[in-house]
Order: C-alpha cells, then structure tokens, then sequence
C-alpha cells in the first residue's frame, strides 16, 4: 500500500510543468512563415471571391471580400515589422 504523501505516476504526469520543463519545452517558431502563409491564404481568398463581385453584394455578404483583402494587407504590412524585431532579437 502507497502512502499518501508518495505521487503517483498518474498524479506527476499531471502535475503543472515548473519553470525549468517551460524553458525546455518552448517551441519555436518562424513567425515570418507563419504570416506568409497567412497573408497568402487572405489574397487566395480575395482572389477567388472577386469574380463573385455581384452576386455578393445582391446577398449582402460583401463583407468576406473586404475580410479578405483586409487580412492581406494587414499581413503584408506586419512582414516588415517581423524582420525588425527578429534583427533584433525579439522574436528568436
């Protein structure tokens, strides 16, 4: 029999990780890719629902065509910005 005061596998499996599991186990990750990638969906997306000019507008769902290229362009600003930041350390 097991005293109390002894975890359980179970128990130190589910145990919230200290500050030393946090470090070893950070991802990393290319945030440059990971906005290219999303700034290139946004512009597919805006791409494919331009031919469907009209019959957005006559159903009121236009907004999905302004969502899209918005997120484009937000993307395409945002590139900049990273490559300042990983120049200076701040992104890994």
């Amino acid at each position: 029999m097991s005293s109390p005061a002894e975890p359980t596998p179970d128990a130190a499996a589910n145990a919230a990780p200290g500050p030393e599991q946090d470090a070893a186990e950070m991802l990393s990750v290319d945030a440059r890719k990971v906005v290219l990638l999303g700034t290139a969906l946004f512009f597919l997306a805006f791409l494919i629902l331009l031919p469907f000019w009209s019959w957005l507008g006559q159903h009121d769902h236009r907004v999905w065509l302004w969502t899209a290229l918005s997120g484009a362009v937000l993307g395409a600003i945002s590139l900049p910005l990273i490559r300042k930041h990983t120049d200076e350390g701040r992104l890994g």
